[in-house]
């Protein structure tokens, strides 16, 4: 005999979901998943604790690399790197991409026996000052004056206009990924005012265009630090203070204690100008900053959000400048704030 089964019965073997409970449940589940996206998305610039290239001191790690390899020698220099062509070239050395076991890297040369004592300061501040904040060191031959590094396709942060304008990075040019970058930058000034060598000052950063210059812009958009070679110690204990060229400097870029303070009647003179310490760098921040966050939606906003450590920044009085750490403090504050609010609105919309 046939069975029928009705409705409501308990023989029934399912019952029908109605449309609009299927259409409740379909969003509820996309509103948590966009949740959870805003809250990956929005997460804090700061770098994970946990640095997986990290090597011990002598070794180096890049790229697809599962082991660390020891900083190659003046032998597999001369036999394992080939040099392919220039892209970069300074007072101090000229730099050339070249090539390792198929992986691109940046070979750098000395350009001139007269500047050897700066190129050897920039070699010994690479090797000691290996971290995140600076380019990876890869090798060195002090007898060939040469020096192996991390090749950077998007080469230095002077570019990064040209990089965001590229159909492929367009979505990175946001006031998010740029305050980033901004975050990167204070990073690396408080890395070098707290250095395991001691407070040093980013001494070849006279203009913004050399300043940017002394940067790479990594793959993954962030900053490393490049050009070491101008890098002297402050030390406040023994009144150890620095003088950045022994030239006249100009402009309101560099800090008011770099100017000449005597006038126009007295020509400028190397040895009458006042040493400074390391708050020069700090006077830079908001104009590098500037640069970094742009003139896309949102950077004024963000601008408006430092306009009082930046204004703190540029205390005519060094002193009374803040540190790098209490300027990296605060754009974290402020990261946090505006993330937070971001988050909020996208969420009261759904």
């Amino acid at each position: 005999m046939e069975k029928k089964f009705h409705n409501g019965k308990k023989g029934s073997p399912y019952r029908e979901v109605p449309p609009v409970v299927v259409l409740l449940l379909a969003m509820v589940f996309m509103n948590a998943l966009l949740y959870f996206c805003l809250d990956r998305f929005f997460i804090s610039p700061q770098h994970s604790a946990v640095d997986l290239s990290h090597c011990p001191f002598g070794y180096f790690r890049m790229g697809q690399m599962k082991n660390c390899s020891p900083w190659l020698s003046c032998e597999e220099l001369r036999t394992e790197v080939r040099q392919l062509k220039r892209v970069g070239e300074g007072a101090v050395k000229r730099v050339f991409l070249s090539e390792w076991k198929e992986r691109k890297v940046a070979l750098s040369r000395l350009t001139s026996l007269e500047m050897k004592g700066d190129f050897l300061h920039g070699l010994q501040m690479l090797k000691s000052l290996q971290s995140r904040h600076i380019v990876m060191l890869l090798g060195y031959c002090e007898d060939d004056n040469t020096v192996l590094t991390e090749y950077h396709p998007l080469g230095s942060l002077s570019n990064l206009e040209e990089t965001l304008n590229l159909s492929k990075y367009q979505n990175m040019n946001t006031w998010q990924h740029r305050f980033q970058l901004a975050m990167d930058y204070v990073s690396i000034i408080s890395y070098l005012h707290s250095s395991p060598l001691g407070m040093r000052v980013m001494c070849d950063s006279n203009d913004l265009p050399k300043t940017l210059s002394q940067y790479l812009l990594t793959s993954n958009f962030s900053i490393v630090a490049n050009d070491l070679d101008a890098l002297p110690l402050v030390n406040h204990s023994s009144r150890t203070f620095v003088k950045c060229g022994h030239r006249e400097l100009h402009g309101d870029f560099v800090a008011p204690e770099q100017l000449w303070p005597y006038g126009e009647d007295l020509p400028f003179q190397d040895d009458l100008m006042p040493s400074y310490d390391e708050k020069i760098d700090i006077w830079k921040v908001p104009d590098v900053s500037s640069f970094l966050l742009g003139h896309v939606e949102g950077s004024d906003m963000v601008r408006f959000h430092l306009f009082d450590i930046h204004k703190a920044c540029k205390n005519k009085n060094p002193a009374e400048r803040p540190t790098a750490q209490d300027i990296l403090d605060t754009y974290q504050k402020v990261w946090n704030s505006l993330i937070d609010a971001v988050v909020t609105q996208t969420r009261e919309m759904l």
